[in-house]
């Protein structure tokens, strides 16, 4: 199984970026999707999810009504919308993955097995 996080980057205070994770190497539908993110000196931290089926998401207060997580099925794809960024949001972000055994319910942060590379996402400002 490999996760390639991309789409990072330097963006203004007030700017959006799209961050997007391919996969391979899976059957994509039947894993739920994370993103993590990990700030300079500071813990991972959970950011969102979305189930296999792509109808349900979580995100953490943080980024909730600013960011977007979204999948392609037919492209092994998921993303990350962030919009109104702020400096606390620098930050490198991961993508993970965990098969399901259902499609409407996420695994807890902790149970996330397959891990993506990071891409760096850096707000000015």
């Amino acid at each position: 199984v490999q996760l390639q996080a991309s789409g990072g980057g330097l963006v203004q205070a007030g700017g959006s970026r799209r961050l997007s994770c391919a996969a391979s190497g899976l059957t994509f539908s039947l894993y739920a999707l994370a993103w993590f993110r990990q700030a300079p000196g500071k813990e991972r931290e959970y950011v969102g999810a979305i189930t296999r089926s792509g109808n349900n998401t979580y995100y953490v207060e943080s980024v909730k009504g600013r960011s977007t997580i979204s999948r392609d099925n037919a492209k092994n794809t998921v993303y990350l919308q962030m919009n109104s960024l702020k400096s606390e949001d620098t930050a490198v972000y991961y993508c993970a993955a965990r098969v399901t055994a259902t499609t409407a319910k996420l695994p807890a942060p902790d149970e996330y097995n397959y891990w993506g590379q990071g891409t760096l996402v850096t707000v000015s400002s």
